[in-house]
């Protein structure tokens, strides 16, 4: 544990942060996850509505630094890449 006063600040900072950071990122997971189950299913336009909602939340999770950009644009072009291939196929 930090013993000085700066130090401790710093920790405090760090775990409101920890704390902040894990609800956008339990989201994105959440969202992500919930679009993969949509690209898996039947409907094209449940599987569009769901990408866009994972990108949306994929984007704003790498703006606020919760993510890496390139993260979270490696997970859109994966979901991209899945959405063409439904449609293609359909």
């Amino acid at each position: 544990m930090a013993n000085h006063k700066s130090a401790l600040k710093r920790h405090r900072q760090s775990e409101k942060r920890r704390v902040h950071n894990r609800i956008f990122r339990t989201r994105v997971r959440t969202l992500v996850k919930k679009a993969r189950t949509a690209l898996a299913g039947k409907s094209a336009d449940a599987a569009k509505e769901a990408t866009r909602t994972a990108i949306r939340d994929l984007d704003m999770a790498a703006s606020r630094g919760t993510l890496h950009p390139r993260n979270a644009a490696r997970r859109k072009s994966r979901l991209m890449k899945q959405l063409a291939a439904m449609t293609a196929s359909k």
